[in-house]
């Protein structure tokens, strides 16, 4: 019964896909509006889009894949504000912002597991849990935003390097999980964290101008096929969708038994 009531999807590799893209549209989404409309005018409109996806999200008792990728889209665009805000507006470096963010996320999960006894996406089915999860996301987004542009920007990767740079880091949980025994939690959200950076950071490589190293289609452009992609996949392909029904093999048995 708790799995069956669970908000988030499948963790599959079509998940990761999707992940990575929304992320993608997300970075480039937020830098679109900031551009056309300022940081605050973008900034209060990323909120209020923000509030209205996740009180979608909040209201049914089981997951339902528009709202819930919406509400990734929008965490998605309100935490590239908040990072950018942080050093853009204030001023405050990456190498700070960073730190802080990863802080902040800390704080999260330690008051989840204090309260909940457990981390795992795959118990999400109380409101309260539910708000940890959306808690954590939208913090693993901002540090990942920072994370991203602290080593495109700050140390000087660029954001094609970067972006191939965190395609080895996210392999890392993936390979510790299932060839040494990571515990699955633990390597899901390292691998959550890391999607955010890995996305943005081809995102931003498609949209900054020759001139940066990048492929120069826009931001509007970027932003416009990326979501083109995520709504097309999802349509054609439902592999975010979870079979209720059918039947698990001993790994994914014992992946789930290690989630729960």
């Amino acid at each position: 019964m708790r799995h069956a009531m669970s908000k988030v999807p499948q963790i599959t590799v079509y998940f990761w896909i999707t992940k990575v893209l929304t992320t993608g549209m997300g970075e480039a989404s937020a830098d679109y509006l900031a551009f056309r409309l300022g940081p605050v005018m973008a900034g209060t409109l990323g909120a209020v889009g923000l509030a209205v996806a996740l009180a979608l999200q909040f209201r049914p008792r089981q997951y339902v894949a528009w709202i819930y990728w919406a509400a990734v889209v929008m965490v998605a665009v309100f935490g590239t504000m908040a990072a950018d805000g942080l050093h853009i507006e204030l001023g405050i470096p990456y190498v700070v912002s960073t730190p802080f963010f990863a802080v902040v996320l800390t704080v999260i999960f330690v008051a989840w597991y204090a309260t909940e006894k457990t981390l795992s996406i795959h118990s999400i089915y109380t409101r309260r849990r539910e708000a940890f999860y959306w808690a954590a996301v939208m913090a693993t987004f901002a540090l990942g935003t920072a994370l991203g542009d602290l080593t495109a920007i700050t140390v000087g990767l660029g954001f094609l390097s970067s972006g191939f740079m965190f395609v080895v880091v996210i392999a890392v949980p993936a390979v510790a999980y299932w060839r040494l025994g990571l515990n699955s939690v633990l390597a899901f959200w390292f691998a959550y964290i890391v999607t955010r950076p890995l996305g943005a950071s081809f995102a931003d490589w498609m949209w900054v101008p020759h001139s940066r190293g990048g492929l120069g289609l826009g931001r509007g452009p970027v932003s416009l096929i990326l979501t083109i992609v995520i709504v097309g996949y999802l349509s054609v392909t439902r592999k975010d969708v979870e079979e209720r029904g059918r039947a698990r093999s001993p790994r994914r048995g014992r992946h789930r038994q290690q989630s729960a």
